[in-house]
């Protein structure tokens, strides 16, 4: 590896870092301009001046703002990411199977639309203008138009309720078996399925009509290969930077935008979680699950960005 490539890398690190801690600080901002208050929400409207001024004192809300922002970031520095004002649980330990959960949703999400997406980029570009071409690019942009809320209603009616081919509630436990567990989210996984589809399949298209105008390539189909040959031999593994970059920018999605489909179908995820406890005013749990959202889709980008440094020839080897 040499000098450019790893300053490059060591930016793209640093980068990374820099936005996190930003991102810490314009999520501990937008929570304390958040309406409501914890007190309240826990004591109910009967509670006195008394009893709420006492419970916002127990619960450390009459600190100021900076001393509070510098007490939560150290604590996440050392991997303490607080306790719920709601429950008094530890948060770190409440999020870590919920993120597993949603991990796990958008594991499979990304198994089966990867290699889809990538596969039918490949075929409309093999039969560009003809009908599967127009066919792929029209169901796959029919699908990305309808609402991630209305897709997912549509197929629990349909799927779920009428045709009863999967549970409209998708609900896991540490008794299920991984068999169980794919029927349960099978609905969910199909809706974020089609709803990242669309994009990673039409930009690894437009990736490969961009290489397919190289020089290198039309003297390949001078010398008679074959056209699939010439796709998969030559123009895919150099579009391979641009294909990977779209493909981190929709597990990034898959992973933080999974918010509407877990609610949707009351999966135990980040999402249902974040969403349980913005309607309690539970401030320390929505900085936790914003911050961890965050990092997650920082470090997949900066992953992709990464992979590019790496896959561009002429910083490999530089003349």
């Amino acid at each position: 590896m040499n000098a450019l490539v790893l300053k490059l890398l060591v930016q793209r690190i640093a980068l990374g870092l820099l936005l996190i801690f930003l991102v810490s600080i314009m999520i501990f901002l937008g929570t304390q301009i958040l309406p409501g208050d914890v007190a309240q929400s826990i004591l109910g409207q009967t509670a006195t001046p008394e009893s709420l001024a006492n419970l916002r004192e127990e619960l450390g809300l009459n600190v100021p703002p900076l001393e509070r922002y510098l007490n939560w970031l150290g604590g996440v520095v050392r991997g303490d990411l607080g306790t719920s004002l709601t429950n008094g649980r530890d948060i770190g330990a409440s999020i870590a199977d919920r993120l597993g959960n949603t991990l796990f949703l958008a594991m499979w999400a990304a198994i089966i639309s990867v290699p889809l997406a990538i596969t039918l980029g490949l075929v409309s570009v093999l039969y560009r203008g003809r009908w599967p071409d127009k066919l792929i690019s029209a169901v796959t942009l029919s699908a990305i138009s309808v609402p991630e809320f209305m897709m997912s209603y549509i197929l629990m009616y349909y799927v779920a309720v009428q045709l009863g081919w999967a549970p409209s509630v998708a609900m896991l436990n540490d008794r299920m078996s991984l068999l169980d567990k794919l029927h349960a989210i099978s609905l969910p996984v199909a809706v974020l399925v089609m709803v990242v589809l669309a994009h990673m399949m039409r930009m690894t298209r437009a990736a490969l009509l961009n290489v397919m105008q190289s020089a290198y390539i039309e003297t390949a189909e001078l010398k008679g290969l074959r056209r699939a040959s010439v796709i998969w031999r030559h123009a895919f593994p150099n579009s391979i930077a641009p294909i990977v970059n779209v493909v981190m920018l929709n597990m990034a999605y898959l992973v933080v935008g999974v918010v509407v489909v877990e609610v949707v179908f009351v999966y135990p995820g980040m999402g249902q979680y974040l969403v349980d406890h913005v309607a309690k005013r539970d401030v320390p749990v929505v900085q936790a699950c914003g911050l961890i959202f965050a990092a997650v889709y920082i470090f997949l980008n900066m992953f992709a960005d990464i992979v590019s440094i790496l896959a561009n020839p002429r910083l490999r080897h530089p003349k």
